[in-house]
């Protein structure tokens, strides 16, 4: 979240922001993979019937599940009045509040939320000791820790994180069958094990360590065996599998699956939606978006308004694109994503020819004060700080092939002419253009030729994401005809590169592949 300190804060929100706080809707998903191997150095746990959630309390952590938080609420309601020290309802009424925080990210709603969190916890001191009892404590101080982080409380912010994380360690040596336990370590532990090098004095100052791989094998456990947090614990190991190992297929399954099941699950159409953004697939997942559940018992979820933005874009439908764009700034209590919206529009307006005063002031929204440091912001702000136009024809094509309409990317740079007017960035582009349209038609040869001729236009140092990116997607390309040797070649050139725009999450992604390959 910060350009230093606070940019490690968002990097684990990103990952953590379902993890503390969704439970288990009572689907029968499993992921149907093997069994699990054990965490270092111990047994996998084959747990008995473990201490579970309240049935009213299980009621409305499906209701939060569904993001239908007053619902939650009210379920809620009778059980804290006869129980005000039992950790289950006080669990669920935190995820409740946390959800609430993460999703609006509504400043004028921080100082009640954060009262109330800190109040549970005093609350449960007063509770018996049991594994339900410290999971909630560990749980709602990770909530505490992330929420003040997101709200720039970073000292107090981290010193709830780092208590949170090792009161988390502490409930699985304590209770190593209790499989929540295993859910919200293993995420911890992966968060923590995946961030990139410069993150690693902060993690230090902070004394965190962690191993990813041991953060999955726990995460597994969990998913793997029934509890309260199955589901829960399926969706995070898909994600992580989907967003950081290009195995997408368990995630795209799943999601389909939990939305056929339960309809009115908001969160599980979110899930839909932006699995299939990020697999290129624009028209399924503009058509989740349209047969999402709507109405007033859900929280409403401004950024599904920016995510249909982008997608119409990629069609060309630039109007309802501006349209769900400026609802999203309308609606939106947060300060993220909106230089990614004001570029966004920028993009809109020119692209469908508006009048260069209206697309002037869009990108001069870009610059309006705000934090950048979501990686989708700080391009948008590099951008601006460029002043450089963008070339129309790798625009399209850009956005084409973003949206999986590759056929028409490629047709649209068949426009595309090299001069000696051609800025440097363009001519890196132009053929890294060509490799991901010829990648997302499978045609695999030509994607390699055009990843590599990329690399070589732009050499060693150029300040743009083109290269390392494509140097990432040739080391994936081996990986997947199993010649090792090639793959971690390619990872680590990706490392190699200098400042991009997009340097953490590439960074990330070639450590992580780098690990895997041993």
């Amino acid at each position: 979240m910060l350009a230093t300190c606070a940019r490690i804060s968002w990097a684990v929100l990103l990952l953590m922001a379902m993890g503390c706080t969704l439970a288990s809707a009572k689907a029968n998903t499993s992921l149907e993979q093997s069994p699990p191997q054990a965490a270092e150095n111990e047994q996998p746990v084959y747990a008995p019937k473990p201490e579970a959630l309240t049935a009213s309390s299980r009621r409305a952590y499906a209701e939060v599940f569904k993001l239908r938080l007053g619902t939650a609420r009210e379920l809620l309601r009778p059980e804290l009045a006869s129980a005000p020290t039992a950790p289950a309802p006080l669990l669920v009424a935190n995820c409740a509040d946390f959800i609430e925080l993460l999703c609006t990210q509504d400043a004028s709603r921080y100082e009640a939320l954060a009262a109330s969190q800190e109040a549970r916890l005093d609350a449960l001191d007063d509770a018996p000791a049991s594994a339900l009892r410290d999971y909630a404590r560990a749980e709602i101080t990770l909530h505490l820790g992330l929420s003040q982080l997101l709200f720039k409380h970073l000292v107090m912010g981290g010193y709830h994180l780092r208590s949170g994380y090792h009161q988390m360690q502490d409930v699985v040596k304590q209770y190593p069958a209790f499989l929540p336990a295993r859910k919200t370590l293993g995420l911890c532990q992966f968060a923590v094990g995946s961030l990139p090098e410069g993150y690693h004095w902060l993690l230090r100052l902070l004394g965190l360590t962690a191993n990813p791989e041991t953060g999955l094998q726990n995460l597994a456990l969990a998913a793997n065996q029934p509890n309260d947090f199955q589901t829960e614990s399926q969706i995070y190991l898909a994600m992580i599998r989907e967003g950081y190992y290009k195995k997408p297929e368990e995630a795209l399954r799943l999601t389909e699956r939990l939305t056929t099941h339960q309809p009115d699950n908001l969160l599980f159409y979110y899930l839909l939606i932006s699995t299939n953004k990020r697999q290129h697939h624009a028209d399924a997942a503009l058509a989740a978006y349209r047969a999402r559940p709507a109405g007033p018992a859900y929280l409403p979820i401004p950024y599904l308004r920016h995510m249909a933005a982008d997608l119409l874009l990629y069609q060309g439908d630039y109007a309802d694109s501006e349209r769900e764009n400026l609802a999203f700034l309308r609606d939106y209590k947060g300060q993220h994503y909106r230089k990614d919206a004001a570029f966004k529009l920028y993009l809109a307006a020119w692209l469908g020819g508006q009048p260069a005063a209206t697309v002037a002031r869009y990108r001069e929204m870009i610059n309006r004060p705000g934090p950048a440091d979501v990686e989708e912001d700080n391009y948008a702000q590099h951008y601006y700080h460029e002043a450089v136009g963008l070339n129309p024809i790798l625009t399209r094509a850009r956005l084409q092939s973003d949206g999986g309409y590759n056929q028409q990317a490629l047709k649209t740079l068949h426009a595309f002419r090299t001069t000696p007017a051609t800025l440097w960035r363009d001519r890196i582009e132009e053929p890294y253009r060509r490799a991901r349209a010829f990648q997302g038609l499978g045609q695999l040869d030509s994607a390699w030729f055009y990843f590599e001729r990329t690399q070589t236009v732009a050499g060693p140092k150029a300040p743009y994401y083109f290269a390392p990116q494509a140097a990432l997607q040739q080391g994936y390309l081996a990986q997947s005809a199993g010649n090792k040797p090639v793959a971690r070649k390619y990872f680590q050139k990706a490392l190699n590169y200098p400042w991009h725009e997009y340097k953490n999450s590439t960074d990330a992604k070639a450590k992580l592949a780098l690990r895997e390959l041993k």
